[in-house]
């Protein structure tokens, strides 16, 4: 996934949300919001990606440790550090060979943690710990990607590359090296809980198994229930995600999370319902043009012939009728650039506000908010519909008719 813009994180720093679901505290002047709690699912705390733009990292993670929960393996944190250390070489040396056609960059998505974890392992948070090789408690990769990107983009337009003796070559060696100064030298061994493990034993260990996880998401231009590469930068691996319809695409979260299996979610986050309101705790997609016949002999009725920028205002202050898109409304957003590969997050409960409408429970990946919420925030299933790449969940998620539909086992 694109990494999160530096000016982001900046706005979200005073956000304020609930893992419990309570409330925006009122105001004589302002309703606000009230969230009821249908479905909560267990996390773990709220990591802070900081100046890295690795949400692809932390948010998989961060789905992964509430996978451990589910299968009741107790709690884990485990190290973002790590998987990027690995899925960074890995990106560099698939830019050099296709000479610069794949980008090397930050950003990622959550195949790359699945292939990571396969491949490399997994360690524990202590083993790899974000910002410690600069004297910090969080990570910032800017300096970084500052030396290794016209690293990877010379080798990349080299037409001839030096090795070793062994045939290795020298550019990813010192590529190699400079990921090393900057995030740490990944452990061969190390001890946890009293055991000696490599990353690969202790990923053995967990019970986790990649082919277990697969990504669902709802395009018109690809066939139904077949499987593609959605089109971003990011999916640089070419992972592929099961194509459903847009309803089914709800359907199958709502199924899951009522299952007890959490999902993690790729989204755009740069919709204004998300700029505006995400920092009070929640996001959504007000419908800025809304009908007597929409809610007649409703309490909604207060927003018939409102305009769509008093009603935009509107839905900073309490909840407002939604806008739910057509199939062709979000391909038309996917294909015009209106709807980017912005952001993963990480969906672990269902509630809905006073009004009626429904909403995901989000833990997100930028800190513990000041406020009521903690790093946590509501998203609108109106937003969810519109601004959805993929999600990814457990196989056994699934309903047994929507298993039969994708032919999985």
């Amino acid at each position: 996934m694109k990494k999160v813009v530096i000016t982001l994180i900046s706005l979200f720093l005073c956000v304020g949300v609930s893992a419990q679901g309570v409330a925006k505290s009122e105001t004589a002047d302002n309703e606000g919001y009230k969230f009821t709690v249908l479905k909560e699912l267990p996390v773990t705390s709220v990591k802070n990606q900081s100046r890295a733009g690795t949400c692809w990292d932390y948010s998989g993670l961060a789905f992964l440790e509430a996978e451990l929960l589910r299968m009741g393996k107790g709690t884990y944190d485990l190290s973002e550090m790590y998987t990027a250390y690995w899925d960074y070489m890995d990106r560099a040396m698939a830019s050099i060979r296709s000479h610069g056609t794949v980008s090397f960059s930050q950003g990622g998505c959550f195949g790359d943690v699945l292939h990571c974890m396969e491949t490399y392992g997994l360690v524990p948070e202590e083993q790899m710990r974000p910002g410690v090789m600069y004297r910090d408690s969080l990570s910032n990769h800017s300096e970084l990607s500052a030396m290794t990107n016209p690293m990877v983009k010379a080798a990349a337009s080299s037409g001839s590359l030096q090795s070793d003796s062994n045939y290795q070559l020298l550019c990813m060696k010192a590529i190699q090296a400079v990921h090393s100064v900057y995030l740490g030298v990944p452990p061969e061994r190390f001890t946890y809980g009293g055991k000696s493990y490599t990353p690969q034993t202790f990923y053995a260990s967990l019970g986790l198994k990649a082919d277990d996880y697969i990504q669902v998401t709802a395009f018109l231009h690809k066939p139904l229930y077949s499987t593609f590469a959605v089109e971003s930068p990011d999916n640089w691996r070419n992972d592929h995600s099961y194509n459903v319809t847009l309803d089914e695409l709800l359907d199958i979260t709502d199924y899951a999370l009522q299952h007890g299996y959490p999902v993690g979610w790729d989204s755009d986050v740069s919709e204004p319902g998300f700029r505006q309101n995400s920092r009070n705790g929640f996001c959504v997609l007000p419908a800025t043009e809304v009908s007597g016949s929409d809610v007649a002999g409703s309490d909604m009725a207060h927003w018939t012939g409102m305009s769509a920028k008093d009603i935009m205002d509107e839905s900073a202050n309490r909840p407002t009728p939604q806008r739910w898109v057509t199939p062709q409304e979000r391909q038309l957003g996917w294909d015009n650039h209106e709807t980017n590969d912005d952001h993963l997050m990480l969906i672990y409960g269902m509630a809905k506000d006073q009004i009626g409408n429904e909403y995901y429970m989000v833990k997100n990946s930028w800190g513990a908010y000041n406020g009521d919420y903690k790093g946590m925030f509501y998203a609108s299933k109106a937003f969810f519909r519109y601004k959805t790449i993929t999600i990814l969940i457990h196989k056994d998620a699934l309903s047994r008719d929507m298993k039969k539909k994708l032919n999985i086992k």
